[in-house]
């Protein structure tokens, strides 16, 4: 990467998200302080002055995994051979939210901050396959499904009442635009927005890298830190990955009625990101 280049680019991106604020701040007049409980997805480096926020289906599980290895202190060297599930056991790595207010402020104001985002509706058909189509993600299943298939489907087998294994992509939809759903508490990390997770207009991040760049921008960030001979974020193509032209088929039997106020809920992460609306979408 070029460095001037590469610092041109992740300025206008900062830029992005700081323009996307003001224009929410001035049409909403809700002001919000951050608690401790918002800072739950920000994992804290100390010994690098690094602060991760984590978006789930945005490389979430390498990034954990590199920054055990960053975090370790020589306990780990290849962060894939760290296995999947013990980058998500929450007691490997230090979230923001377990220090005090005091600390909190210090680490936010002088620590290096960066998030990774991804286009939304990739993201949410990605969390969408990943959680109700595979077998063994059967805790989704009876947590979200039952509860779906409940609401949204007449005539409903006994089976999928129990198990809540089928909910289809439709149905999932009608449970995220459902009023009701809003009103039971903030939605589930892996289908949140970015702007709920992280509080990019509260929390000023120096770096926003996306999935789009993910090797680069990773990178980038790893020589920043002042470890990038060192370690290398893992590189692999995944022949399952959600892409662009995968989402649109998703989305092909979804009313323009429900693409509207689906692209309204995540309108903030496409404006602060920078993704333009999909050409599938018919929003008129």
């Amino acid at each position: 990467l070029d460095p001037s280049g590469a610092a041109v680019l992740h300025q206008n991106r900062r830029d992005q998200v700081v323009d996307a604020c003001r224009i929410n701040n001035a049409s909403s007049r809700k002001r919000r302080v951050l608690t401790p409980g918002d800072l739950k997805h920000l994992v804290v480096d100390e010994d690098h002055e690094l602060i991760y926020c984590y978006v789930p289906k945005v490389a979430c599980t390498n990034w954990k995994r590199v920054m055990m290895v960053l975090t370790g202190r020589g306990k780990y060297s290849d962060p894939m051979a760290i296995p999947s599930n013990q980058a998500h056991v929450p007691s490997n790595l230090k979230t923001l939210n377990q220090y005090s207010i005091a600390e909190i402020n210090h680490r936010l104001k002088n620590y290096f901050k960066f998030l990774f985002v991804r286009e939304p509706f990739e993201r949410l058909v990605s969390a969408y396959r990943n959680k109700f189509t595979l077998k063994y993600n059967s805790s989704f299943h009876k947590r979200f499904g039952t509860r779906i298939i409940r609401r949204y489907r007449k005539n409903a087998t006994q089976d999928a009442l129990i198990n809540g294994a089928d909910v289809k992509f439709k149905e999932f939809i009608d449970y995220l635009v459902d009023p009701a759903t809003q009103r039971d508490g903030p939605l589930n990390e892996h289908w949140q927005t970015v702007y709920q997770l992280c509080h990019p207009c509260h929390i000023h991040y120096d770096m926003v890298g996306k999935y789009e760049t993910l090797e680069e921008d990773a990178n980038y960030i790893l020589r920043l830190v002042g470890v990038g001979d060192s370690l290398h974020f893992p590189s692999y193509a995944k022949s399952t990955r959600t892409t662009d032209a995968m989402t649109a088929q998703f989305f092909s039997n979804i009313s323009t009625q429900q693409q509207v106020q689906l692209y309204k809920l995540y309108k903030m992460d496409f404006l602060m990101f920078n993704y333009s609306i999909p050409s599938y979408l018919r929003l008129d």
